[in-house]
């Protein structure tokens, strides 16, 4: 196949033979969808979040219970338990440690590597890009504010030119509005080492969301997944990418509660950042795990107006790596055929 030159890099970092990662979802990416990724040949990554250090021990030990192959663990900067998770994965062993929710401190990419791991940083703009390297990291993922999720402010589009265009010293993944082979197949082309993909898994028979959560997802358009607002400063709050409903309405009015208890100084900045995060925890519970649709979030990315169907995982790898190679060789008949 045409695309195997394109996966190289890919597999050789991630130690898969599939470099099409599935995204850090809390309440999602459990043991058992991180499994099934591995199985299926590409990489799934456990979400740390606000997870307990015991009980992200325990879903460590559960997916190496379960695949002997390779798969990575997320880590949020600024969940509460951050740094007791950062002991406990470096303590651990585990291969890939990805940090995701703000910039790591060059000590913590430091550890990570010092205990035998590969570090992965998302990196939202293209200075955040080039001093992660510096400090040290062994790859990034350039997520574009197409995403679901917490986002970044600049779209995957852009991203790549700044980046991927220009950056050569390490392995790049990119992420956010991806769903289909035929996007794959241009981003290796372009350089990306891989792919990673969120809103697309939550469409697999074997992601555990709620019934009601992936039948939302089905019904949804791309416009529908919207962006939170901040609105103010003094309370610089990560947007979120999810589908509208009351749920978002009151994530507005607990902002504009927050901001008042800062007015009154019932409150410092930290703990209003953690409440922010609280909430989005609980929310995504809601919906997630108790099928929650009005009041729950309902993290999606824009690529939510591309996912209409639930297939296995395997059917969804299938059609991915078949359609890429399709639109590779497309091209490379089109190539050939201007050159003649």
């Amino acid at each position: 196949m045409l695309l195997d030159r394109f996966f190289e890099k890919g597999r050789q970092f991630l130690g898969c033979e599939t470099p099409i990662m599935c995204g850090a979802m809390t309440w999602v990416s459990d043991p058992k969808l991180v499994s099934h990724m591995a199985r299926c040949g590409g990489f799934g990554l456990l979400a740390g979040g606000n997870a307990p250090v015991e009980i992200l021990r325990e879903q460590i030990e559960e997916t190496r219970s379960l695949t002997d192959k390779p798969f990575g663990v997320n880590l949020i900067t600024i969940a509460p338990a951050y740094q007791e998770q950062l002991d406990m994965v470096c303590e651990m062993g585990c291969r890939v440690i990805v940090f995701a929710g703000s910039i790591p401190r060059e000590n913590e990419i430091q550890r990570a590597k010092d205990s035998g791991a590969s570090v992965i940083c998302f990196a939202p703009t293209e200075q955040l890009a080039l001093k992660l390297i510096k400090m040290g990291t062994d790859a990034l993922i350039l997520e574009g504010s197409e995403a679901g999720g917490h986002i970044g402010p600049v779209s995957l589009t852009v991203l790549i030119q700044q980046i991927l265009f220009n950056v050569d010293t390490v392995p790049i993944f990119v992420a956010g509005g991806i769903a289909t082979g035929r996007m794959m197949a241009h981003l290796l082309m372009m350089g990306a080492a891989g792919i990673q993909m969120g809103t697309r898994f939550v469409m697999s028979e074997e992601c555990a969301v709620h019934p009601k959560f992936k039948e939302t997802f089905r019904k949804a358009k791309a416009r529908d997944a919207v962006a939170t607002p901040q609105f103010d400063s003094r309370l610089p709050v990560i947007p979120v990418r999810a589908l509208k409903n009351v749920g978002t309405s009151e994530f507005g009015r607990l902002q504009l509660d927050l901001l008042r208890k800062l007015d009154d100084s019932a409150i410092d900045r930290t703990e209003a950042q953690y409440e922010v995060e609280r909430f989005w925890m609980g929310a995504l519970k809601n919906a997630v795990v108790d099928g929650d649709m009005k009041n729950g979030s309902l993290m999606a990315g824009q690529s939510v107006g591309l996912a209409d169907k639930i297939l296995p995982l395997q059917g969804i790898f299938e059609e991915l790596i078949d359609d890429a190679e399709k639109e590779m060789q497309r091209l490379a008949k089109r190539f050939t055929d201007t050159c003649n």
